[in-house]
């Protein structure tokens, strides 16, 4: 038995989005952090990215952070602007500290990574270990993707269902009619059995 091979540790993998394969020559990375209060601080996040960045030997292009802003919807500034810039392709990854950052709606984080996708920027969620770029990440989001797809189904086929059963217990459906209008000059019409 070779002697050299004894109490040999084994590899692991690095902590690192590359995992042995080599990113596209693009654009930096684009750091977006987000607190929900102005008593919160993105402080914590904002070192671990910048340290995995550095890590990784990538550039920062921009950070990104919204103080203050809830992540149940889009409309924050500093999203908006990185959405923008998306557009543009002015960086390649897209990194931040959890999912939840990016968004705590299912559906708006679908739609968010598949416009990312389909522009050709890598998502790299840190504490998540969620990386777009690497085969298991693809297929993590696909799942995730086709669970959201699954669930929005189920919904529309209840909303069907519930259409049809109140339709056949007679019940109204959409708006309620609107009362016939007063003719103009304000007066309200003569009735009947009424002599002017």
């Amino acid at each position: 038995m070779n002697k050299t091979n004894q109490n040999k540790p084994r590899p692991t993998c690095p902590p690192y989005p590359e995992h042995g394969r080599r990113r596209r020559q693009r654009p930096g990375v684009a750091i977006y952090a987000r607190v929900s209060t102005d008593r919160q601080q993105t402080d914590m996040q904002l070192h671990e990215l910048r340290q995995y960045v550095k890590r990784s030997s990538w550039k920062i292009y921009n950070e990104y952070i919204d103080h203050g802003y809830t992540g149940a919807n889009t409309k924050r500034p500093a999203f908006t602007s990185m959405m923008s810039d998306a557009k543009k392709k002015k960086f390649s990854v897209l990194l931040v500290w959890k999912l939840d950052r990016l968004g705590r709606s299912l559906r708006d984080l679908i739609t968010t990574l598949d416009e990312l996708g389909h522009l050709g920027i890598d998502f790299i969620s840190y504490d998540n270990q969620l990386d777009t770029g690497t085969p298991t990440g693809k297929l993590t989001f696909q799942i995730i993707g086709a669970v959201a797809e699954f669930e929005k189904d189920i919904i529309r086929e209840r909303v069907r269902a519930g259409l049809a059963n109140a339709k056949r217990k007679g019940k109204r459906l959409g708006r309620p009619p609107k009362p016939p209008m007063a003719p103009r000059g304000g007066s309200s019409p003569p009735q009947a059995g009424l002599v002017i």
